[in-house]
């Protein structure tokens, strides 16, 4: 907790480790910025501090040209409360209120209205639907300024219902048109190909960008990953709607580039969404290196690998139990192969996107006997199922910020998935960074410590930020499950 003279020292610095973290309105200006931006310093008496972008947009402020507060990392949530409203704002980010009302979102994370109203007033200072203008507004900002798309593609692919409603909602806001706005915008924009557009996502230094790819290289499922020396691409389906990512470090400083298929534009939202969790984009690694201390030394701006599809990642979880990293992935490629439907072989800017992952629904109507003709242990394909079926009735929610306790006890209930599996899923699905799956071999082998218990009480000391030492353990190792 930082007093209003601390945010103003951490602004006057221009402070990365802070961006994203708090916001600040500037009276004389009318607008808000990051921390980082490279504008005159304001004088303290004209500063506001805000918690999030919605609660300076709800104090009568517009978003800065120059530092642009859409592009600001997120935080990671490790306190109950704060992992609620993450998860609130994770889904209201991913669009969910474009579909469901306030009450069918509180309902989906188990909580009444009344409840997800107070929890993100407290965390973010707005309520759900200003929270949702406001992303909706700072995404059509970022379309307008980094693409050619038009304005009536914008307003879809930002979650609104009209033209005509952006319109309205950008003079409230920010006191001109969308069209003025892209006439305003600091810089020209990147620019599309025919195929495919780019936006751009910030996180907090250092950030080991070679050591994440080589995680997820090793477990690139085949015809749906490709990845190369420096890019990660994958397929995508979400809903109705196919396409391709992908995912390289940008030219301009702490951001990834994102490029997306135009056959994507609609479901923008949740795409930019998933990749921030898959690549742990809101990790504050110099928080979590004051924690860990020497073990981390080695392994600066390490991340948690997470999930572009959630069942896609607890599948091969299970796949994986007491197997290799490589027979594991194998066993994946046949699943893809059988059950995932085909895509073109020229997918994507390069070659090797040739099949969408299987969806829940999908491997939720096979038979076991049909996951066993391809390798797959038969109480291994029950458990698959299972777990299919158990996401498919909407019984078990595989997002980031899940309630963890609640979800393990989901997981740990289906047939053949034990406390491991359940960890594994929870520290790379559910984005839980205390997460710590203590019974893995090669976490007793990087601690010299054979019993998982005796396991569990050395890591005591690395709280809340265990799924971060297991990740350094198994790099020591240069063995990962």
């Amino acid at each position: 907790m930082l007093t209003d003279d601390q945010r103003y020292q951490a602004l006057l610095s221009k402070d990365p480790r802070f961006d994203g973290i708090f916001f600040v309105g500037v009276s004389s200006t009318g607008i808000y910025c990051r921390t980082i931006c490279k504008a005159k310093s304001p004088h303290r008496k004209n500063c506001t501090f805000y918690p999030s972008a919605a609660a300076a947009e709800r104090a009568g402020y517009r978003p800065c040209l120059l530092c642009r507060p859409e592009l600001a990392p997120g935080r990671a949530k490790t306190d109950a409360i704060g992992r609620l409203a993450a998860a609130a704002a994770n889904q209201i980010e991913s669009g969910v209120l474009t579909q469901y009302s306030v009450s069918e979102l509180a309902n989906r994370l188990g909580i009444s209205d009344r409840h997800l109203r107070r929890v993100l007033q407290q965390e973010f200072g707005v309520s759900p639907i200003q929270l949702a203008q406001t992303q909706r507004l700072l995404l059509a900002k970022r379309l307008l300024t980094d693409s050619h798309l038009s304005i009536a593609d914008i307003a879809f692919a930002s979650g609104f219902s009209s033209v005509r409603r952006l319109n309205t909602l950008f003079k409230d806001r920010y006191h001109l048109s969308p069209t003025a706005l892209r006439r305003k915008a600091a810089k020209t924009p990147q620019g599309m190909t025919q195929d495919s557009l780019y936006c751009e996502l910030a996180y907090r230094p250092p950030f080991d960008w070679q050591r994440l790819l080589s995680f997820l290289r090793q477990r690139a499922v085949t015809g749906v990953e490709v990845i190369d020396d420096d890019r990660y691409q994958r397929t995508v389906q979400i809903g109705p709607h196919r396409g391709w990512i992908a995912v390289s470090p940008a030219r301009s400083h702490n951001k990834l580039r994102v490029q997306i298929s135009t056959s994507l534009i609609a479901v923008i939202l949740p795409i930019l969404t998933r990749v921030k969790s898959l690549f742990d984009l809101g990790a504050d690694p110099t928080l979590i290196a004051d924690c860990l201390g020497e073990l981390m030394m080695p392994f600066a701006g390490i991340r948690v690998p997470g999930a572009f599809d959630g069942f896609e990642v607890s599948m091969r979880a299970i796949l994986g139990q007491q197997v290799s990293v490589k027979a594991a992935t194998t066993l994946m490629g046949r699943v893809v192969e059988a059950f995932g439907t085909p895509m073109s072989p020229s997918t994507g800017p390069s070659t090797g996107l040739n099949y969408l992952t299987p969806t829940s629904a999908q491997i939720a109507q096979a038979s076991p006997e049909q996951l066993a003709s391809l390798g797959i242990i038969k109480r291994r394909a029950r458990s698959i199922i299972a777990l299919a079926q158990a996401v498919e009735n909407r019984e078990l929610q595989l997002v980031p910020y899940s309630n963890t306790a609640v979800t393990i006890a989901q997981l740990t209930a289906l047939p053949g998935i034990g406390d491991w599996t359940a960890h594994y899923i929870a520290l790379r699905v559910l984005a839980y960074p205390d997460a710590f799956p203590h019974g893995d071999l090669a976490l007793r082998r990087a601690l010299q410590i054979d019993k998982p218990t005796d396991v569990l009480q050395a890591a005591e000391r690395w709280r809340p930020w265990r799924a971060y030492a297991a990740m350094c353990l198994w790099s020591s190792l240069e063995s990962t499950p």
